[in-house]
This record gives C-alpha cells, structure tokens and sequence, in this order.
C-alpha cells in the first residue's frame, strides 16, 4: 500500500523509506522518535513512543523498513503511530521509494537543449553549452531543493524547463529584455546545485552545499568555465551577476541585489515557479473546500482548495 493511500483509520505493514529520524523526550522521560517516512507516492511523519534503545540503533535514514503501525489524524493531518520496524531481507526497488517529476529525462533532455541551441550570443552559447556537457548526468538527476519544491529525482531539471517556458513568454510580452541572458540565467542560475545536494534517495546538503551554498557555487562554475574558453567579456560578468542575485533580497541569501532588468525578471520567474510548485503539493494534500495546513515556506498561510471547474 502506497502512503497516498493512507486514510485514518487504517492499520497498515508496508515498506517505507525512512527520511529524516529525530530524538525527543515526553513530559515524563520517556524516549521517543519522530520518523519521517516516504514513498514515491508521498511523506508521511510517524512517532514511535516509549523507544528502546535497539530500535533507535537500526532506525535511520537511508534505510527501507517494513513498518507496522496505525493511521491516525492529529491536528487534521494523518500521522502514523508506529508499532514496529524492521529490517528487511531481499532485493528492494528503489525506484518505489523515489519522487520522480511529469517529465522524463529525455523530455526534458530533448526542450532544454532546444533552448541553448537557441542562443545567439557565442559568448553566451559557449558558456552554457560547455557547462551542460560538463554536468550533464548530475542536471538531469538532482533534485532542485531538499524540501519544498521539486525536491525529488530530476527536479532540477524539471524546474528550469518550468522557468524557460515563462522566460519565453515574458520575453514575448517584454521584447526590450534581452532574451539570450534571460535563458542563460534561467539556464545556470541553480547549476550548482548539482554540487549542494546530495543525490537520491535522499537529497540532503554535502559539505560544499552548508559551507558555500549553490549561489557561490553556481557563479563560480559560471567562472571556471569562462576562464576555461578564454571568454573576457561584459556577458561573464552579466551572468554572475544573474546569480548572485536571484534570490532577489540579501536576507534570502543574495549577496547582491538584481541591477539589470533581466536579472529583476530571473528573481521574478523563479519565485513564480517555485511558489506555484508549492501550493499545487500542499493543496494536493486536502479534499475540495478544505485548507490546507500552515506553511512555514508560504509565508504560514493556509490555501482554500475550491471546487470550481
């Protein structure tokens, strides 16, 4: 049975993916874990009460264990009282516990690449195309972020060819921006987080990614490359400068703020897809004319799911 499948209540015997486990103490002393479990279908949070100490030391994330337990709702959202875990014996699928995204590799292989070959600018060109050969596997396969938003297999590339399609329609309304950059920024603003994240099944922070962050990272790869074609031009400095800032604020993590139009427009889609990606999950998670829970990541707002067609 599938997370996604999951209704209180229910006793469910499955194998899950553990994601995240952490340590806590009830108001009386006794141990608990809270265990956060994933399927390719969905997460689910779990609490194992009264934990002894040989069930803290094969519970931890990484693993896939049969779980056994039941599902209840708790503050209108379903938890998983946890009986038992278990190691198990055999092969395992991993591909049963891995978000993947709408596109195939290929797909996006195939309309991302379209975009580069579209560039005109050889500075511009040489630049992303020697990058996209360089890193060509880890693009494809990394996710775009830990949590929140297309935080699952192929997800970086997923979110780029979500921002390329709203950069070419905004180039469209907006003919005065200069398209080529505006692709290219879309194109390398995230590159590296092929770097920062760690791969699947779980996407956590390498050590580069919590030291330096995937905007350092991003503009140096940029650097390197440009350094390695012997490219000395405005269009290096452009890119960087793209993003650096993004993120559009410092207390976002840009280190500085947008200063040409296109890199206003890059802050702008990339928020747009992200925060989009976000509320279509969470409304996913409740029935028409409910709200969703508070997210931290949206502000603590709860969406209203309606019903029109």
């Amino acid at each position: 049975m599938k997370i996604s499948e999951f209704t209180s209540p229910l006793s469910i015997n499955t194998p899950l993916l553990i994601a995240q486990v952490k340590e806590g103490v009830t108001n009386t002393g006794s141990p608990y874990l809270s265990i956060y479990f994933r399927d390719n279908s969905g997460e689910i949070e779990g609490k194992l009460w009264d934990v002894k100490e040989r069930q803290s030391a094969i519970i931890k994330p990484g693993k896939v264990m049969n779980v056994r337990g039941d599902v209840i709702t708790y503050r209108n959202a379903l938890q998983l009282k946890v009986l038992e875990c278990s190691d198990i014996e055999g092969d395992i699928d991993m591909q049963d516990f891995v978000f993947t995204g709408p596109y195939s590799t290929e797909t996006l292989k195939k309309n991302i690449n379209e975009y580069i070959k579209e560039i005109q600018n050889q500075d511009i060109f040489r630049i992303v195309s020697d990058i996209y050969r360089t890193y060509e596997k880890e693009i494809y396969s990394s996710a775009a972020a830990v949590r929140n938003h297309h935080e699952y297999y192929g997800g970086l590339a997923t979110h780029i060819y979500g921002m390329l399609k709203l950069a070419d329609m905004i180039c469209t309304n907006y003919p005065y921006l200069n398209r080529d950059l505006l692709i290219a920024g879309v194109l390398l603003h995230d590159i590296g987080k092929v770097i920062e994240l760690s791969s699947a099944p779980l996407t956590e922070y390498t050590l580069e990614g919590k030291l330096l962050g995937h905007i350092s990272i991003s503009q140096t790869i940029v650097k390197d490359s440009a350094d390695k074609l012997q490219i000395n031009s405005e269009e290096v400095i452009l890119l960087r400068h793209m993003i650096l800032s993004h993120h559009g604020e410092y207390e976002y993590g840009s280190p500085v703020l947008p200063l040409i139009i296109e890199a206003e427009a890059l802050n702008f889609i990339d928020n747009f897809d992200a925060k989009m990606v976000m509320i279509e999950k969470e409304l996913r998670t409740v029935a028409d004319e409910e709200f969703t829970m508070r997210s931290f990541a949206l502000d603590n707002r709860s969406f209203y799911k309606h019903n029109i067609k």
